[in-house]
């Protein structure tokens, strides 16, 4: 009896932790978002234009998809000494070569 409840708790744990707790799942089950790409260079341009401020906070927005382009959305949460504030980008892209066609920023007010 004690051998099946150990081979049961096995199975469940293996097989339903990861879908009850995605963050127990190893990397190689983790699956790389579509976006990911597009977030990292949101980061790496939001580094360049506010240099003194630390990014606290990320958000993928979603995407919007033209005849030719896609617009990805992110909104990043920056710290600068005290002050806290939001930034929006927009990455607009050629969809068929990935090619950037447009980087918009907008920033939120401070608390």
């Amino acid at each position: 009896m004690k051998k099946l409840i150990i081979a049961l708790s096995t199975f469940l744990t293996a097989n339903y932790m990861p879908t009850i707790y995605p963050s127990l799942m190893t990397n190689d089950q983790q699956e790389i978002p579509a976006y990911a790409k597009w977030g990292q260079l949101a980061i790496k341009e939001t580094q360049l234009k506010y240099p003194n401020a630390r990014i606290v906070d990320y958000l993928h927005e979603g995407s919007e998809t033209t005849a030719n382009s896609t617009i990805e959305r992110f909104k990043l949460w920056l710290k600068d000494g005290s002050n806290e504030f939001g930034v929006f980008i927009k990455i607009e892209y050629t969809t068929a070569t990935e090619k950037v066609v447009n980087i918009e920023f907008h920033s939120t007010s401070g608390k």
